[in-house]
Order: C-alpha cells, then sequence, then structure tokens
C-alpha cells in the first residue's frame, strides 16, 4: 500500500476540501440552526484507524476479534452520555438522528401501531410521521400541533388529540421550536392515554448537557439525538433509556437495523462528550442563549415577525408573511450576502415546503467561533436589512462587506493547524 498525501493522491477532492475550508473560515457565517463547527480534536478521532476494523455487536459481546480497544472506547462513549444526561443505557451505534429514530421506534412498536407526533410545518422532523418518510410509511402516525394563539405546544390541544388517537406512543422534540419543551406535561398527557413518551432531543442536546435546558429524563421512556448541532460533536446519532428498554434498544439497533458500527464516529462521540462535561461547555450553552436573544433583537429593529414571539434556546424563526419575500427567497438571498441560514416552514405556512414562509436562525456556530451579544445583534439586523430588501443588490453587497470585516476577528481552524 502506497501512502501519499491527500494533495497528491486525489487533487480533485483536496481542492474541494481546502475551499470548504476557506468557505467555512472566512466567507460565511453559518447560522443554520443544526450546523456547528468541531474542535480539532474530534477531527482527530474521526480520521483515526478505529475505521479499519468492523465491530459488530457490542462491547464484550463482538462477532469479530480484536475489538480490545474499540470496546474501550465504546464504553466510554456510553458512560459518558449516561452521566451527562442522567440516563440508566445509551447507545451510540446509531449512524444518524433518522437510524436513531426508527431503531427507537421499533425497539417498543410493531409496524402499523399508532404514534402521535407533531406536524412538521410546526417544528417537527420529518421521522415524525412524515409521508415520505419511513416513519410516516410504517407506522399509523397522527398529529398534534401549535396553538394559533400562542405559537406554543399547549397542554390542551396534545391531551385532546391524545384522547382522540389514543397513541401507543407519543413524540416530543422538535427542529424548529424556538421555545422550551415542558417534559412534565407531556408525560401528563402520556399517562392519561396510558403511552410511552419518546423525545428528540437533537437541536437542544447541548444546552440540556450544559444544564441550559430541563432533562427528559425521568419524564421520558425513550430519548433520541443526533451527536453533532448544539452539543458540538461528531456527526452520528444515539439513543438513551431507561434500563426496562435498553435491551430492545440495542437489539433493534443490532442487529436489526444496522450491521457494524462506525468506530471513528464512535471515538468522535467519545471526545465530544469529554467536552460536554467540562466547565467551559456550561459556559458555552449560556452563550447561545445570550447569543440568540441578542439576534432576535437586531431582527426586531427591522419589525420582522418571530414565531412565539421571541427564543428559549438556540434559534429563532422568523415568520415572513407579512414581507414582500418567501422563505426561499430569503435564503437566497441571504446567501448572496454570505450569511447561512435555511427556508422553514412556519405553523399554518400557505406556502409548499420547499418554498416557506420562514427562515430558521441559530447561533451554535457563531458561538463557537467566539462571537457574543453585540455581535449577535449587530447580524440580526444585517438579516433584517437583507430580509426587507431581497431584491437590492447594493444592500447585498454592503452586507457582505460587513460579513468580512466581522470575520477577521473569529478565527476558526487558522491558529490551530486544521486544513480540513
Amino acid at each position: 500500500m502506497e501512502h501519499r498525501d491527500l494533495s497528491e493522491a486525489d487533487p480533485e477532492v483536496y481542492k474541494a476540501l481546502k475551499n470548504e475550508v476557506e468557505r467555512q473560515e472566512s466567507e460565511s457565517l453559518e447560522m443554520i440552526a443544526s450546523e456547528n463547527f468541531v474542535p480539532r480534536q474530534i477531527l482527530q478521532a474521526q480520521g483515526s484507524v478505529l475505521t479499519n476494523k468492523y465491530a459488530e455487536g457490542y462491547p464484550g459481546e463482538r462477532y469479530y476479534a480484536g475489538c480490545e480497544y474499540h470496546d474501550k472506547v465504546e464504553n466510554l462513549a456510553r458512560k459518558r452520555a449516561c452521566e451527562i444526561f442522567d440516563a440508566d443505557h445509551a447507545n451510540v451505534q446509531p449512524h444518524s438522528g433518522s437510524q436513531a429514530n426508527f431503531a427507537a421506534y421499533f425497539s417498543q412498536l410493531d409496524a402499523g401501531d399508532k404514534i402521535l407526533g407533531p406536524v412538521l410545518s410546526h417544528g417537527g422532523h420529518l421521522t415524525h410521521g412524515h409521508g415520505i418518510n419511513f416513519s410516516g410509511d410504517l407506522f399509523d402516525f397522527a398529529t398534534y400541533g401549535i396553538n394559533k394563539e400562542t405559537e406554543r405546544f399547549e397542554k390542551e390541544d396534545i391531551l385532546q388529540a391524545a384522547k382522540e388517537h389514543e397513541p401507543d406512543m407519543i413524540v416530543c422534540g422538535y427542529s424548529a421550536y424556538p421555545r422550551e419543551i415542558d417534559f412534565e406535561m407531556f408525560r401528563e398527557v402520556a399517562d392519561e392515554v396510558d403511552a410511552l413518551l419518546m423525545c428528540d432531543i437533537a437541536h437542544i442536546s447541548g444546552l440540556v448537557a450544559a444544564g441550559e435546558h430541563p432533562n427528559p429524563f425521568p419524564q421520558c421512556d425513550i430519548v433520541t439525538t443526533t451527536t453533532h448541532k448544539s452539543i458540538r460533536g461528531a456527526r452520528g446519532g444515539m439513543i438513551l433509556c431507561k434500563d426496562e428498554y435498553a435491551e430492545d434498544v440495542d437489539s433493534a439497533v443490532f442487529p436489526y437495523s444496522q450491521g457494524g458500527p462506525l468506530m471513528h464516529q464512535i471515538a468522535g462521540k467519545a471526545v465530544c462528550f469529554k467536552e460536554a462535561m467540562r466547565p467551559e461547555f456550561e459556559d458555552y450553552a449560556k452563550q447561545i442563549k445570550k447569543n440568540t436573544k441578542a439576534l432576535a433583537e437586531g431582527l426586531r429593529k427591522h419589525d420582522l415577525e418571530l414565531v412565539s414571539g421571541g427564543t428559549d434556546n438556540h434559534l429563532v424563526l422568523v415568520d415572513l408573511r407579512e414581507e414582500d419575500v418567501t422563505g426561499k427567497e430569503a435564503e437566497s438571498a441571504l446567501e448572496e450576502a454570505n450569511i447561512v441560514v435555511n427556508k422553514n416552514a412556519v405553523p399554518y405556512d400557505p406556502e409548499p415546503p420547499m418554498v416557506t414562509s420562514g427562515i430558521r436562525i441559530g447561533t451554535p456556530a457563531l458561538t463557537t467561533r467566539g462571537m457574543e451579544e453585540e455581535e449577535l445583534e449587530e447580524i440580526g439586523e444585517m438579516i433584517g436589512k437583507v430580509v426587507k430588501n431581497p431584491r437590492d443588490s447594493g444592500v447585498r453587497t454592503k452586507v457582505r462587506e460587513k460579513v468580512s470585516e466581522l470575520l477577521e476577528n473569529f478565527e476558526l481552524y487558522e491558529e490551530s493547524g486544521v486544513e480540513f
């Protein structure tokens, strides 16, 4: 085997990676709520020789020999995850949040069973019952929505839906909801109809880990999450649960829905969890919330409407129905100004999913870069200018210049020597 530098072995891929480093480092403000930047130590773990080994099964019960060190790494990840989230059991093998949800459903349910989940345009995820996804295809999903008046999830609405549909499981946890989740309320509803309670904390896992959002345990029976987003780790998924569900959860991951785990990714998860246990991570999570509130203030200066009137977490959802622009148009205009957000449906959205009437904006990635309230409020104003003038190239040019000036003061990887 010949070892060569990537720049020599595959110049095309090398160039694409170099260009992406440049984009992340000095060209764009990354404000997609589900994205973040991982530290060098996680990149090192992900690029390690653990990618060379099959490790089907679980620590101490592998199907192949030679897994001693893989067992050590996976056990570290499981132990740290349980400690962080106050869970009885953790399965760190899911390759993604979607696969974690797949396994979590099938650990307790059969195809065709009834699940009650959130409407997609009200903050839900594709795996919460959308018809084009496995969840809506394999299970009998019913939905609950956000209250039209408060733009929050209210107990009376969810209880009414639960009594009407009598689900075997209720799902809470969202991809575009700017408020805290009331787990005690969901537990009361689930008990009322004798349903299991599952929570998808993919977006808020970093806030939960740092004590900046209520913990889903002990109210929830099973909890799923990604291991990137606000917890700032290796891309992948995880399932946390109470002891009574542990054996079923493990079986639903392997051998039911996955084969060999991605051990280099699990190493990255283990490092991520150790980082999340440091006092500095608590400071980071606190700053995320401060920054999001500052961002909201900047947006309000341009009279932009925020779903639910504000935010308690890492994101804001901007309702553009009163503006002369769709979510798709706003996303495109902002990208031309080097501010990266995503179009997103708002509750009771009249536009189709690929157009939408809103944009979702998050602060975890910029908080990782070291930005604080002053910068985020200014960025909110910059976004407001573009959204209010979506077809004005002059406005976009001026904002793009301000973005470049801002990024010069907040290095990402260059100082640490990371190339890609």
